[in-house]
């Protein structure tokens, strides 16, 4: 069954959860790469210099992305009907492109196998939500992180 773009589903971070232990790091990096290497995940969590909160950032299998639009091998396409942006690595030439493209730099480039890496959405089970004890990732739909992030902004914006 196909689901409205506003019910596929994304992760949604909130950093007022967030206590910066990267748990979500070493578990994306063990499920697709056998490694505890952070550096090797899939999500980053940062430091945001503005407002000195913990940030992360995560692909948003946006609903037009720019960074399959970007690759001209065609190793990166949307699933419709689930919402994910995907990277096929066997066709991927490790030319930059999506992560030029990116605006929030998500893809990043594998150097130990030439090619970008991205979320995957761990195929609808992401790890970086089941190890995140204080649930500052969850997994929601399109439509709640729209709302999520409105009310966060506008928060911000009035205080």
């Amino acid at each position: 069954m196909e689901k409205s773009k506003a019910e596929q589903l994304v992760l949604i971070f909130d950093p007022e959860r967030c206590t910066g232990c990267r748990y979500c790091e070493i578990a994306c990096s063990f499920q697709h790469y056998g490694t505890l290497t952070p550096e090797r995940s899939h999500i980053r969590i940062f430091v945001d210099p503005q407002r000195m909160e913990l940030e992360a950032s995560d692909c948003q299998h946006c609903e037009e992305p720019a960074c399959a639009a970007a690759c001209h091998e065609d190793a990166i396409a949307k699933d419709e009907t689930k919402g994910w942006v995907t990277l096929n690595s066997m066709k991927c030439t490790g030319c930059y492109s999506c992560i030029f493209a990116c605006p929030l730099s998500c893809p990043w480039f594998d150097k130990e196998h030439r090619v970008a890496a991205k979320c995957d959405f761990c195929d609808g089970d992401p790890v970086c939500v089941k190890y995140c004890s204080p649930q500052a990732i969850r997994v929601g739909t399109r439509a709640e992180a729209l709302k999520f992030a409105r009310q966060r902004y506008r928060r911000e914006k009035s205080a």
